[in-house]
């Protein structure tokens, strides 16, 4: 994370909803929010229930956490982590086990989350994992939190991220059945996600002139038409048309070299066809320090690469990294779209004295 010039700006505020209590998300929030040097960075709000947290750091033993809680009579402390909580229910935490207490109770966080958004309360949001099984009703029928704030907060063409130092990887197709896949990628769809993925590098990164490698769908990038034909007539078009305006993207490579070669050191973003080609050696590469990214949003929502992880809840394993490095990136991201926005202000005003002096 880049902290130059950061004690001269306003830290943001950051919501961390606690995700589902039977998972790992309250011991990695605990660890992570343990470590003081987060609350020079950013004001940490977390969504959730004090009496969890409060569970969890007795049954793991961990002491070097605490936390101000927070309600509408009450402030914002910036030099600790902030609790608001989202139900009053005393639920007995049962980690490893999908139950509905635990599902109802994330989607509170997530929800409350979400109208300080909107609010502009806070400037950004991490989510910690949920159960996509139990957190499903009336008010939350998506196949996760990227198509939740999608449809919150009206954007039609947002694009899941997974990003860490060594790697930037988008997904097409995102979370549907891979029998779906096909059917799906059409010139269509990857023009609006290279115009997402562009834009969020841009804006996002602060990399003015990103270079962005497009995997093929097929094996062996569809073997010149022998293996399928959707790289011939779908993906390379797609690609030519976006360096017909002078964009530096390149493809359509077959996904095991690709990456078996390290190739993706050589650009700033990979845009693979479905969810497991890009997530598994994006895992495989930045498992512990990967992040993930909902481009395309008008809010800022990062997470932990990782899920519930239900197999060691509460057995004091899980590792904060991902957490921690989902809050870097929600800070760094606060701060890029602001210098946007500044330098965008700058122009018009400098735009305005020039009109005014002739």
């Amino acid at each position: 994370m880049d902290n130059s010039n950061t004690k001269n700006k306003t830290k943001p505020k950051i919501g961390i909803t606690i995700g589902d209590f039977n998972g790992v998300g309250p011991e990695v929030i605990i660890k992570a929010l343990g470590d003081s040097r987060i609350s020079n960075i950013c004001t940490p709000i977390i969504y959730g229930s004090g009496k969890i947290l409060t569970k969890y750091k007795r049954a793991l033993h961990i002491e070097k956490f605490s936390y101000h809680q927070f309600n509408e009579n009450s402030y914002i402390n910036e030099r600790k982590p902030n609790l608001i909580n989202c139900w009053q229910e005393n639920h007995e935490i049962d980690p490893g086990r999908l139950t509905n207490e635990a599902g109802k109770s994330a989607f509170l966080a997530i929800k409350k989350s979400s109208e300080h958004l909107k609010s502009g309360f806070i400037d950004a949001v991490v989510t910690c994992p949920i159960s996509k099984e139990n957190i499903q009703s009336e008010e939350f029928n998506f196949p996760g939190h990227t198509e939740y704030y999608a449809a919150t907060f009206e954007s039609k063409n947002s694009l899941m991220m997974l990003c860490s130092k060594e790697l930037r990887v988008a997904v097409a197709t995102g979370h549907i059945p891979l029998e779906k896949v096909k059917e799906s990628i059409t010139k269509e769809l990857l023009t609006k996600r290279l115009k997402v993925l562009i834009k969020t590098l841009k804006v996002d990164f602060g990399i003015l002139k990103p270079r962005i490698a497009v995997l093929g769908l097929n094996p062996h990038a569809g073997e010149g038409g022998l293996l399928g034909k959707e790289e011939q007539d779908i993906i390379s078009p797609a690609i030519s048309d976006f360096k017909n305006r002078g964009n530096l993207i390149s493809g359509p490579f077959p996904a095991d070299g690709f990456f078996g070669t390290y190739s993706f050191q050589k650009y700033d973003a990979v845009l693979a066809m479905y969810h497991d080609q890009g997530l598994i050696p994006f895992k495989t590469i930045a498992f512990d320090t990967g992040v993930n990214f909902t481009a395309g949003l008008p809010i800022v929502r990062t997470s932990p690469d990782h899920g519930t992880a239900f197999n060691i809840a509460g057995l004091n394993k899980a590792s904060e990294t991902s957490l921690r490095e989902s809050i870097y990136l929600a800070c760094d991201i606060v701060r890029n779209r602001q210098n946007v926005i500044e330098n965008q202000i700058r122009v018009d005003l400098s735009k305005t004295e020039k009109e005014k002096m002739n």
